[in-house]
């Protein structure tokens, strides 16, 4: 049994952290109320609205009928009984039209409100749990023995944990899960070996009696062990023992707001029975002191307490449950306690102890291993051996409020997290579930990976894993909850409300990759935070905010679909999403691959390949109505690659794909027969334990699809900083080559070209340095020296690596897009001029701000491009920030409040860029 490994493909999606959305503008769905959706729904099948519309119509009693927009809106106007404003409705088409077919059908219109809904009341409910990767120690002291339960000690303060293990041993923990002193529960005198009172029961369980500043641990020794925790260490006052039975469980009740009044000590035992201990005088002693010298453990007959006066009552309940007493739970009151059992006919029973009468008894088929019971919400959980968690009012035993469905073993252990009304489940294949009160879905899987765990063995708990600490706490304290496993403790931390973040300022993550929409006209960047953010060109506003597209994976890459509407990512540990780009729906998620994601395609008929950090190219079919997408894998490398693939790039002329690997190899492969059309590998003549990955791949589309040069140099590659041409067809060695950084200890990450004429290459490096080749007369013949391309500009972009580098070809000339692990994108003129940054400044109006700066004069004075023969070692000049290189560049005013200053070549019609801050 590998309880490392998931149960299916699609539990990564699973226990994610749920992802977030934020738009520039509410949701068109927001407006809508179901009477409008009737009316909407109407509309579509109507005969008469087809007619007046001059629409045919085959079958009036199903909805086939489609609108162009113009119907749409039309009928919006009417839904609404208001001039719906274009704007508004040419939005609302859109979001629902995500092929760009330009039609709308009922179903698609449903589909996309009920996809609307979902996410914005999941939105609405974020799990509590927002940690992944808890704080997990090691209790070395257990021998190896499983924590039967854990307490948490409020008085005195700093809060301290004390946990008991099976064999009585037990630990003393700070906040921070460090032991700070332990203590053995002491044994029977009448075993005494080498002048050691050694126990050698069983710990079965223990509770914490908070104002008397006691813990009671009970034993299958039929006994109860009283350890003193009023001082920093804690030491064992009182050993009662001689109970009549093997006790199993214990629960303990006091009056919150009267302490000092009486308290009740409630122990189930093996015979369905429970014992009750009522202390009279808690906070001063528990038992009659003994004449005994002090320090020393006062050990109490059972049967004594009955024949002396005492501070403390006794009295027992026998045959309450037919099973023995796995859990208890005090109640409101004293005497009203819980008791569950793995019976089927007394699975849980609710008892008034001082009358006895009328119990509510729960039958359920299993029986109850765990359950927990929340006053406020009057609502109780139960969870057992079917892996079933039960949501029960306080009052009805004949049919559960819902039944939560998901774990794969048997559930041990439940709480209720009721400052969100969720509730946590925990099972014995060591998965942890956050449910949601009233919607019943289950809000986040988490798998707890403890280092005690093997694949051949069963994990060991105890029937107590869990400690969940609420509120009321101290003031330097938040909520969470701590998991055991064996001799392991886990702590997760917990919120109390929803993480904000989104369309305001925030410390920027380090970009892992943009790109450039140009059917949309946005600019799409991604962080290793798993954050995408969707960019107006025009005035730099940012429209969409997801926070934890893929919970708190990196992204590694993404590209758009053959519509450009939709957006896929894909995230290190191997998901893969499908986004709407108008409004950040998640629309889809992929079968996870089993390594990181390191390349995505997608062609015209929304055929879409993805490649990771092993040997093979996963395929999928993108169906609109399927939310899970399978893989296909039938495709076979034939052991081409002997490495991992790290890039992948299409060319759709060709009908070609090209693939490198983390040795230098290039695979072309022939997209229709998946054969291998040419291989290639780096570096001339080197050892392959020598070569080095290849960072980047393009395609030079305008030479693939003219059939004079398809023959010459149209792949790019990027390796250890040498940039190589490459032809498909005819040599298999590079039509050209040359070291594009500054450094010989520098990569170049990212390559583009203007791919209309492949007249320019830019170059992104590790230095932050943007690189532009005049590439028009590179790569067209082999060679027998590779001098380098005419270079025409280098700047320093970023203070970090360039991770992407795009050529943006707009109706206003050519620019350039960088993004940098500094977490900053920006947009360039073709010689160096700063256009403005994305997220960064106030909006700048570029009428009022024209300027004269990017005139032909101005750019025949920027700096003659670097000599075509210098070698990696020695350069006419080097790259620098980009107002030393370029001293007649752009000038702009003195920028107020982070204003960007803005080109003039912009056109007047363009304002670049605005702060998130004023959405």
């Amino acid at each position: 049994m590998d309880l490392l490994k998931y149960n299916s493909p699609w539990a990564l999606y699973e226990e994610e952290i749920p992802h977030s959305r934020i738009c520039d503008a509410p949701s068109p769905a927001e407006i809508l109320t179901p009477a409008h959706l009737q009316r909407l729904r109407d509309a579509f099948t109507s005969a008469a609205h087809v007619t007046r519309l001059h629409r045919k119509q085959r079958n009036n009693n199903h909805v086939h009928s489609h609108m162009v927009f113009e119907e749409f809106s039309a009928v919006l106007q009417s839904v609404l009984q208001s001039e719906a404003e274009p704007a508004w409705a040419q939005r609302f088409f859109d979001e629902v039209d995500i092929c760009g077919s330009g039609r709308l059908s009922w179903q698609q219109l449903s589909s996309y409100l009920l996809l609307e809904y979902s996410h914005r009341h999941q939105a609405s409910v974020p799990a509590a749990l927002h940690q992944t990767r808890p704080l997990i120690r090691h209790c070395s002291r257990n021998k190896q023995e499983p924590t039967v339960r854990v307490v948490a000690v409020f008085s005195p303060p700093p809060v301290r944990y004390v946990s008991v293990s099976k064999g009585g041993q037990l630990s003393v923990w700070d906040k921070d899960l460090r032991i700070t002193h332990t203590l053995r529960l002491a044994g029977d005198p009448t075993e005494e070996v080498a002048h050691t009172k050694r126990f050698r029961g069983w710990v079965t369980d223990a509770v914490y009696m908070k104002n008397a500043r006691t813990v009671a641990v009970v034993t299958d020794s039929r006994d109860i062990h009283f350890i003193n925790v009023s001082t920093a260490r804690a030491f064992q006052d009182f050993h009662l023992y001689g109970f009549p039975s093997v006790l199993t469980a214990a629960c303990y009740w006091y009056n919150t707001q009267y302490p000092y009044e009486s308290s009740e000590l409630l122990v189930g035992d093996e015979m369905g029975g429970i014992h009750m201990l009522r202390f009279l005088t808690p906070t001063k002693r528990l038992f009659k002191n003994s004449s005994k010298k002090e320090k020393c453990t006062q050990r109490i007959y059972l049967q004594h307490l009955r024949e002396q006066q005492s501070p403390v009552s006794y009295c027992c309940l026998q045959s309450l449950l037919q099973l023995p007493i796995n859990r208890m739970m005090s109640a409101a009151g004293p005497g009203l306690v819980l008791a569950s059992s793995e019976s089927s006919v007394t699975s849980l029973v609710c008892i008034d102890l001082s009358t006895q009468q009328h119990p509510y008894v729960w039958k359920i088929k299993d029986g109850v291993k765990c359950f927990d019971y929340n006053e406020p919400l009057q609502l109780i959980v139960t969870g057992g051996s079917d892996g079933a968690v039960r949501v029960w009012p306080r009052h009805v035993t004949s049919c559960p409020l819902a039944t939560l469905l998901g774990h794969h073993a048997a559930v041990i252990d439940v709480a209720i997290f009721q400052p969100v009304e969720q509730v946590f489940s925990y099972s014995s294949n060591v998965e942890l579930r956050i449910w949601d009160v009233t919607t019943q879905q289950c809000l986040r899987t988490v798998r707890l990976h403890f280092p005690c765990l093997q694949e051949t063995q069963i994990p060991a708990h105890s029937h107590f894993p869990f400690l969940l600490l609420t509120p009321p706490l101290p003031d330097d304290m938040k909520p969470h909850l701590v998991v055991g496993c064996r001799d392991h403790l886990a702590l997760l931390s917990l919120s109390e409300r929803h993480r904000g973040g989104g369309l305001t300022d925030a410390p920027p993550d380090p970009l892992s990759c943009a790109l450039y929409n140009p059917a949309l006209q946005q600019v799409v960047t991604a962080s290793r935070g798993s954050t995408v953010c969707v960019w107006d060109l025009e005035t730099g506003k940012k429209k969409v905010h997801i926070s934890n597209a893929h919970g708190e994976e990196e992204l590694s890459c993404m590209t758009l679909d053959s519509s450009q509407r939709r957006l896929l990512t894909g995230a290190q540990n191997g998901t893969i999403k499908v986004w709407n780009l108008l409004n950040g729906l998640n629309l889809h998620k992929l079968e996870p691959l089993s390594t990181a994601v390191t390349g995505l395609l997608c062609l015209h008929n929304n055929h879409i390949f993805a490649v990771g950090s092993s040997q093979y190219i996963v395929q999928y079919d993108l169906v609109p109505k399927d939310f899970q997408v399978k893989s296909d894998r039938s495709w076979k490398l034939s052991g081409l690659h002997k490495s991992d693939i790290v890039a992948l790039a299409p060319c759709p002329a060709l009908d070609v794909i090209a693939t490198a690997t983390q040795r230098g190899e290039v695979v072309v492969w022939k997209l229709e027969t998946h054969m291998a059309l040419v291989s290639l590998c780096g570096a001339g003549d080197t050892p392959v334990k020598d070569r080095t990955p290849v960072d980047c791949l393009i395609f030079l589309q305008h030479r693939a699809s003219n059939k004079h040069l398809r023959q010459k140099a149209v792949l790019v590659s990027s390796q250890a900083g040498w940039v190589r041409f490459w032809s498909i067809t005819g040599h298999k060695r590079p039509y050209g080559e040359f070291f594009a950084p500054e450094q010989l200890d520098e990569s170049v990450l990212s390559l583009s070209s203007d791919q209309a004429q492949n007249s320019l290459l830019v170059c992104g490096d590790t230095a932050g340095c943007l690189h532009i080749w005049d590439i028009c007369q590179f790569g067209l013949d082999v060679p027998e020296q590779s001098p380098s391309p005419p270079r025409l500009h280098c700047w320093r972009a970023h203070t970090g690596p360039l991770t992407s580098v795009e050529v943006l070809q707009t109706v206003d000339g050519l620019f350039m897009l960088s993004a940098s692990a500094d977490g900053s994108a920006a947009l360039w003129t073709q010689d160096g001029g700063r256009v403005g940054s994305f997220g960064r400044g106030k909006i700048t109006d570029a009428k009022r701000d024209r300027q004269s700066s990017l005139t032909g004069e101005q750019r025949d004075q920027s700096p003659d491009p670097c000599d075509s023969g210098q070698t990696p070692q020695r350069r006419d000049f080097e790259c620098s920030d980009f107002e030393t290189e370029h001293p007649r560049a752009p000038t702009a005013r003195p920028l107020e409040e982070g204003c960007i200053p803005t080109g003039d070549s912009w056109g007047d019609r363009r304002c670049l860029f605005t702060d998130s801050v004023d959405i």
